[in-house]
Order: C-alpha cells, then structure tokens, then sequence
C-alpha cells in the first residue's frame, strides 16, 4: 500500500489574489511564470480560502498514482499514516511573490478557537530560498506605533498607497535568512521573496489593507466574516520577535550537516530542520513528518525500494514507513513536522 513507503504528490498550485511564481521555473524546473497561482501547496491536507471558490479540494495535495486527497486518505489510514495522531498539524508551502502581500497578522489558538471554532491559529515560519533584487519583509509595527495610528491607515488604504507599509518595519532579505512570525505580530511578505513557509495548519488571514496591487480586497478577504474592531483584536501593536535566526547544529560529521531552523525554544507548534548531505546518508526517523528537497539530487532507498529526488521534490513520511527509509547523495533537504 502506498502508506508504507514515501507519499508524494500531484503538484498543487494554489490561486491566491497576489502574483508571482517566476522564480518556480528554476527551482521546479518548469514554465512557471509570475500569474496568480504563486504558491504550491505541499503536502496539504488544508482547504484554502478563497473567496467564491466552490472547489472542496482546493489547497489539497492529491497523492500522486491514485484518487485520493491526502484528506480523504488521513480519513481512510489515519493510523498508518500518522500513528497516534489527529492530524498532521503543520502547513507547508512554496511562495513566490511579484509584489508586497496585504499587510497582516494572524490569530493565535485563543483569537481561533473563539472566532473560528479552530484548535489552530496561524503562527508561521520562513525560509527565504532565492530573490529578484531589492526584496524585503515587513516585520512588526514601528516603535511607538499605536491603533489609532493603524486605524488611519486603514482608512487612508481604502484609495490605496503605501500609508500602512510607512508604519512598519522592513528587513532586506537574502536566501538562508531564517524569520519566525509569531501570532498576533503585523508583518507582509515584500516583493521579490521565494520561501519555503511552515505554519500551523490553517488559512486564517486579517488583512485590513483594501488594495493587494490592482485587487481590491472585499470586507470577507480582510477581515474573514468578522466585523473590524473584532479583527484587530487579532494585532498585537507592541510585538516584537528577533530577525533572521541562527540555525542551531545538531549533529554534524563525515557527510552531514543536521541543523534545527525553528524549533520549541521558539515555537510548540511546529519544527523545521535543515539536513545538508555530501554523499552521506540520513535516516527517515520522522512519522508524518514532510520531507522537501531544496537543492541537489540524491536517492530514497530501503525496505526494497529505490527513488531519485532532486531540488523541487517533496514527499510525506508515513508513520508505517519511519526508519525503513534513507536518503543519500549531494541534496540539501528541509523536515518539517508538528
């Protein structure tokens, strides 16, 4: 059965209001272009929420070689495929973005479960892959910064401009930069960023900026059915969190460099790992764990099976398959897992 080895995936690029996705092309080795389809869902089993959309399985990784939607299979296997858990409790994507997302912040488990009858909030995590020129984020409200100064900007939004953006802090970015995001903390991903997001597992967004570029966002898109003085309970003026992070070693030897990216000094709610190989071999050892290739090329092999992987492959570690599996080769690759 495939839960007893590596699960891999049909591609599933996501629709999102923003553009992007050039620099796919050189990573996934395809015709990617910057369009509105400038995320790829890795591994989903979460239903993105687009407004109007009508597609049940939007968001939602198929696994590669059958019919089924790895929701539809954590339903049917969920022993096999995640042991004793309930879900797989993380998020992962690729992102690219051609322009300045919305400004934001998103709800921790409180702000969720009060609001949108969720165990989950949104707390996130980047990994910033490749850049065009001159990219950047927007990282928490600037010192002394405070709601009424935010509620103009909202307002000051509704013709667009860049009113909300002067209030923020930026950050010029470079691929390796670690950024964590915690709840409740205002932030937007700038322009020219391709990144590898790990996040709890849900699509909850407060967006009080009406304008994404040309898109005008409606009052749904910003503010997710809630009325607005309920949504910016969701924004914390005062938050704060060091940026980039520094990796920490975990093991390192002949062929190998295992470095822990987020992990629970920083967060409960996911790990991210970075496993760097130089013809050494690394032990699948994680159950439902998502395994994403980031550059390089190697080889899965144990228990009779045998697969090439290069930069832009992902896959899912079923809890039947930890242990059996290795991988070897020159290959750089990201475990992520709740």
């Amino acid at each position: 059965m495939f839960y007893n080895k590596p699960v891999f995936f049909e591609k599933n690029r996501v629709f999102r209001v923003y553009t992007g996705g050039k620099l796919f092309a050189d990573f996934f080795g395809d015709n990617s272009t910057d369009g509105f389809y400038p995320e790829e869902w890795v591994a989903s089993s979460v239903r993105a929420l687009n407004e109007g959309s009508t597609d049940e399985h939007e968001g939602v990784s198929k696994i590669l070689g059958t019919d089924l939607y790895l929701n539809e299979a954590v339903e049917k296997y969920r022993k096999e495929l995640l042991g004793e858990r309930e879900d797989i409790g993380i998020l992962t994507k690729f992102l690219d973005s051609a322009i300045r997302l919305p400004v934001q912040a998103h709800p921790d488990k409180t702000f969720s479960e009060k609001y949108f009858n969720s165990k989950y909030g949104k707390e996130e995590s980047w990994i910033i892959l490749a850049t065009r020129p001159d990219a950047k984020i927007f990282y928490g409200f600037k010192e002394g910064t405070t709601m009424d100064d935010f509620v103009a900007a909202i307002e000051a939004s509704e013709n667009g401009g860049d009113a909300m953006e002067k209030l923020l802090c930026s950050i010029d970015v470079k691929a390796g930069d670690v950024i964590y995001i915690p709840a409740k903390m205002v932030h937007a991903i700038g322009y020219g960023c391709m990144l590898l997001e790990v996040q709890e597992p849900t699509d909850f967004t407060i967006q009080p900026e009406r304008w994404c570029g040309e898109y005008k966002l409606s009052d749904r898109e910003m503010y997710l059915g809630l009325d607005r003085e309920q949504a910016l309970e969701c924004f914390e003026m005062d938050k704060r969190y060091p940026a980039p992070l520094e990796p920490k070693v975990i093991a390192k030897g002949e062929g190998l460099l295992y470095e822990s990216m987020i992990d629970e000094s920083i967060t409960t709610s996911f790990s991210v790992r970075m496993i760097t190989l130089e013809g050494g071999n690394f032990t699948l050892g994680r159950g439902a764990g998502i395994y994403v290739v980031l550059d390089g090329e190697g080889c899965i092999s144990g228990d009779g099976y045998e697969k090439a992987i290069k930069r832009g492959d992902y896959f899912l570690l079923p809890e039947n398959a930890k242990n059996k599996f290795s991988i070897g080769g020159k290959i750089k690759f990201a475990e992520c897992f709740a």
